[in-house]
């Protein structure tokens, strides 16, 4: 796996994103802090029943996995990888409050230049637009300063959702992935989505704008 050297500056890290304004107020994407420990463990624990169905499963119970506690070594391992070059940990903030978290992980480099990108917010600022906006940032950053030619999403079948955000930003489906993932202690299908920078035309933003989506603000 390619990471940078002391020599080089990680493009694209850190940096603030948009803003984007939608329905649900004015979006930004902004590197994760230590301070954010309080409000990472608030949204986590009052999400659980709508971010379980579609989180790998890990070790312990969700309570214990989200106590504020955890998100210093937490932290720590997102900033070392970004540091290295691997991992883009980002917040999501409407009208300057965190929201919810995207991430453009799996950063390589070489002949591939590819990466996935994953994304969650708050269950009270669904279909408000948020997270297509923060996805729209996210794409755009990955091909123009990250230097990327081609990003991957991967989606359980039943996640409507988060599928429909993915078209919306004009990912398209490339096919099934049989048992991928082991989600809530089941190996899950997941459909796998992709797009490269050159079949956008202009940028995800702009798409958005034009479409009516969205404004910049």
């Amino acid at each position: 796996m390619f990471s940078w050297s002391k020599s080089h500056v990680h493009p694209g890290w850190p940096a603030t994103l948009g803003p984007l304004r939608v329905a649900g107020g004015l979006v930004t994407v902004r590197p994760v802090r230590l301070r954010d420990a309080a409000r990472w463990s608030d949204l986590r624990l009052r999400n659980q029943n709508a971010l379980l169905p579609w989180e790998p499963t890990a070790p312990g119970s969700w309570a214990q996995r989200h106590q504020r506690s955890n998100w210093g070594p937490l932290f720590s391992v997102l900033r070392s990888e970004a540091k290295r070059g691997t991992l883009l940990p980002l917040v999501i903030e409407v009208d300057g409050e965190y929201v919810g978290q995207l991430t453009i992980g799996n950063v390589q480099r070489g002949a591939v230049r590819s990466a996935w990108i994953g994304y969650w917010i708050d269950s009270e600022h669904y279909g408000n637009g948020i997270a297509t906006a923060a996805v729209a940032l996210g794409v755009d950053h990955a091909f123009g300063p990250v230097g990327l030619h081609r990003l991957e999403a991967t989606v359980q079948p039943s996640n409507s959702a988060s599928q429909a955000v993915l078209t919306k930003i004009g990912f398209r489906r490339e096919g099934l992935l049989e048992r991928y993932m082991d989600v809530n202690s089941r190996w899950r299908d997941h459909i796998l989505f992709a797009l490269t920078a050159d079949e956008l035309m202009g940028s995800a933003a702009e798409s958005l704008v034009r479409l009516g989506r969205a404004n910049y603000s």
